[in-house]
């Protein structure tokens, strides 16, 4: 790999986010109409390779079922206002009215709430009732002490989500989680992550996930670049990780594990470039948290905007655009690639010749940094 000398006495691997990268048509081009955007992790099917990233802002159980009943798969924040509080719609409301100086104290209070057990069982069954497929999200931190409610409540997938999730935490006042044995013990199929790298991420494949997230802080309302220093471009986090998947296919005798980006995919455009760089599948925050129906009332926010010590992320005006179909499937409200994602992404892969998202991912890519006007 090519290095770059930053100084004389430390040197750096050049990496690249999806503005540096573009695809390259082929020799063929394809009729949309017969192109298919569909993917599959382990026994479950889905029309659209869109996973809900599991914010307050971007999931509430009603749009879970919303988005499930459009193709995608919708992951609920356990750790969220909809399993600390029976009705959240005000503070939903309160959040979005809070004035700039004042949202990091104020969510801070309210997210101080405890998590309700029964709440995580209530929810998660709103969304089974419907017939779509159930997934919740946990942090590793909260992993341990509210699995076992999640599992009994009859979720499909589960979801470990962090900043960044290790297969080898290492802890010497708590008992980290175990995630070979938590996913070796479990009887539904693991998602984890974020994972930046191609070490990180063959690391937690080996402990028996069915799919990694790969990101590292990029997406629109963090701020870990800025707070840490830490940041991970994400056409090279994909492309690492899509080797490690390829590798780990070899080692394991041929299990599959699937590489879902998360971070980083704010129009259409990123989300083509992410599956061309070995993406099975995307995970949207802001671009879905544009959706006149999604909770967050035009803005955006994570756990990490209101961590008790050190905030890592902000709540950010995205506006709306649309409901959550006009999102996904259009038609498009303007040239910017924030509606009709799912249109753009079947019109791309047509454009260059390509039928299904497992040929899009052998697509030529160029290094070709844009700078938008």
């Amino acid at each position: 790999m090519n290095e770059i000398e930053i100084g004389r006495g430390k040197r750096g691997r050049r990496a690249y986010s999806f503005d540096d990268i573009a695809v390259v048509p082929s020799r063929r081009t394809r009729d949309p109409r017969e192109v298919s955007t569909s993917w599959q992790i382990d026994a479950y099917h889905f029309d659209t390779p869109v996973v809900a990233a599991p914010m307050d802002s971007v999931m509430s159980p009603q749009t879970a079922v919303k988005l499930g009943q459009l193709g995608g798969l919708p992951v609920l924040d356990l750790e969220g206002l909809w399993t600390r509080y029976e009705t959240p719609e005000p503070l939903l409301a309160e959040i979005a009215d809070l004035a700039p100086d004042r949202y990091v104290q104020r969510m801070r209070e309210i997210y101080s709430a405890p998590i309700n057990p029964d709440l995580i069982t209530l929810r998660l069954k709103e969304i089974r009732d419907s017939g779509v497929t159930v997934a919740g999200a946990l942090s590793p931190q909260r992993t341990q002490e509210h699995w076992r409610t999640v599992v009994d409540a009859g979720v499909d997938l589960f979801v470990i989500r962090g900043t960044t999730v290790s297969a080898e935490h290492v802890s010497s006042r708590a008992e980290p989680l175990n995630l070979k044995r938590f996913i070796y013990e479990l009887d539904v199929p693991v998602i984890v992550g974020g994972a930046g790298t191609y070490t990180a991420a063959l690391h937690l494949m080996r402990t028996g996930a069915a799919g990694v997230l790969v990101g590292f802080g990029g997406g629109a309302a963090h701020t870990t670049r800025a707070t840490l220093g830490i940041h991970a471009p994400m056409a090279s986090a994909v492309a690492d990780i899509a080797a490690a998947r390829r590798d780990y296919l070899d080692e394991s005798g041929g299990r599959y594990v699937h590489v879902i980006a998360d971070g980083g995919l704010g129009t259409s455009g990123d989300i083509v470039k992410a599956i061309a760089c070995g993406a099975d599948a995307v995970m949207l925050g802001a671009a879905l948290a544009r959706a006149t129906d999604a909770p967050g009332r035009g803005l955006h926010w994570g756990s990490e905007a209101h961590h008790h010590e050190l905030p890592r992320g902000e709540r950010v005006s995205v506006g709306t655009l649309g409901n959550l179909e006009e999102i996904l499937f259009g038609p498009g409200a303007g040239a910017d690639g924030t509606t009709n994602l799912v249109g753009a992404l079947r019109r791309a892969m047509a454009t260059t010749g390509y039928t299904d998202l497992k040929e899009f991912q052998r697509i030529e890519v160029v290094v070709s940094p844009h700078q938008r006007s």
